[in-house]
């Protein structure tokens, strides 16, 4: 039995492999920093397709993002591609700590809203390493609305 177990995980293993070599890595895990620091995922749905979820503080508050994107390769860089998306976000902004040039003072916001994406990835060959640049522009509907064009990141993940 164990014989049989060992030899499922060594498939599923290969398998994995296989389908993760198209776009260079599957699955990424990591840190995100920019305008607002925080967690990053990002996993491949086909080769070109990923669906990106970010965590990350900005203005005293959390807000969780997701995003679909779609890759596209740079024939010149290998392991270079670049991407482009939209999505969602929703979290919560506290002006009632520091300077913030918006909102009423001792006030919280719960906002929702719209973003884009564009920028360049990068997985490094022999490495299960990857680095992604962006540009995240958002619209908040509720809460603070209005256009936060001020995010760019840099991610590093760990790839499997």
């Amino acid at each position: 039995m164990k014989k049989v177990f060992y030899t499922f995980l060594l498939v599923a293993m290969m398998a994995i492999g296989n389908q993760a070599m198209a776009q260079g890595y599957n699955t990424g895990i990591g840190l995100r920093a920019g305008v607002g620091n925080g967690l990053t995922v990002k996993h491949f749905l086909s080769d070109k397709a990923a669906f990106e979820g970010i965590l990350h503080s900005r203005w005293r508050g959390l807000l969780i993002t997701g995003l679909y994107e779609i890759h596209n390769d740079i024939s010149e860089v290998r392991g270079l591609r670049w991407f482009y998306g939209g999505g969602a976000h929703l979290g919560t902004w506290n002006s009632n700590r520091g300077n913030q040039p918006w909102g009423d003072p001792n006030k919280s916001y719960t906002v929702f809203g719209l973003d884009g994406i564009i920028g360049l990835d990068y997985k490094f060959d022999g490495a299960p390493v990857n680095l992604s640049l962006d540009y995240k522009p958002a619209f908040n509907i509720t809460g603070y609305t209005g256009f936060w064009g001020d995010e760019v990141a840099l991610s590093i993940r760990f790839t499997f």
